[in-house]
């Protein structure tokens, strides 16, 4: 499924405490954010009718095997591996615990989805200087936002499990929605090369997003991720991983040891 936005479809979800963050005015006074805010929303007033966001998903009957989980698309059939946490004082959590399991009979389904806006609100404000730092940093919170309004109508209609749901904004930023958005390249899911797996199942280029070699997508301003209604699911940080674990996820991934090893280096 492919929803395109317009900039004021997304503007309400958008979370200013991060835009205020990357401007390094998180611990101003609540009158100089304001002030920014203001400014920002000025921006986004001149970039609606000119560009647009953009959300890809798809909602797959899902089953756990181990920490994998194995998605069916049709006829076709994709692993996903995922890791688990092994540290000694962590619950041990992997994101798979939360689909069913393979021996349950009841049905289980799992969202794969990406997000991302139009390229131009990256390349376009070359001569001003700071209109282009605005513009690219208001880019990363229309993505982050197209993901959050995507969410929620997949929550009510698309997938349908909650549709009785009525949330403010503020309760969708504080994740009081049942089941979890899990992004590439957070703490759960450090490993960017599940983008190409992403890929594989949802094809980015629907929405114009390419990846690099080490699986970083373009436009920058991009999110992808998987969407569990699990009511018991949370968000965790994995931690470091064990040498173990890293020879089983690169042989589930279907890459090199020396290669996963790039992609896990922090969390060795």
């Amino acid at each position: 499924m492919k929803i395109d936005y317009s900039i004021s479809d997304v503007a309400p979800y958008i979370n200013w405490n991060y835009f205020f963050y990357a401007w390094g005015m998180h611990n101003k006074p609540d009158p100089e954010k304001g002030k920014l805010r203001q400014e920002a929303l000025q921006v986004l007033d001149g970039l609606e009718g000119h560009y647009s966001t953009h959300a890809l998903f798809v909602i797959a009957k899902a089953r756990q095997d181990g920490d994998d989980v194995v998605v069916e698309l049709g006829q076709r059939i994709v692993r996903i591996p995922f890791l688990r946490q092994q540290q000694s004082d962590s619950d041990f959590l992997c994101l798979a615990d939360f689909i069913l399991p393979l021996d349950v009979e009841q049905a289980a389904e799992m969202g794969i989805f990406a997000t991302s806006v139009d390229l131009g609100m990256e390349t376009d404000f070359e001569n001003d200087a700071y209109q282009k730092m605005m513009v690219q940093l208001l880019a990363d919170r229309l993505a982050e936002a197209t993901a959050e309004r995507m969410h929620e109508e997949v929550r009510k209609h698309y997938w349908g499990y909650a549709p009785n749901e009525q949330l403010t904004i503020q309760q969708l930023h504080t994740e009081q929605f049942q089941g979890i958005r899990p992004a590439v390249g957070y703490p759960s899911l450090p490993d960017t090369s599940l983008n190409f797996v992403i890929d594989e199942v949802i094809d980015m280029k629907q929405i114009s997003i390419r990846l690099t070699e080490s699986g970083a997508m373009r436009p920058h301003a991009s999110v992808s991720g998987f969407m569990i209604a699990h009511p018991r699911a949370r968000y965790f940080s994995l931690g470091k991983i064990g040498e173990d674990q890293l020879a089983d996820y690169a042989c589930r991934r279907g890459l090199p040891l020396t290669v996963m090893r790039k992609f896990l280096a922090s969390n060795l």
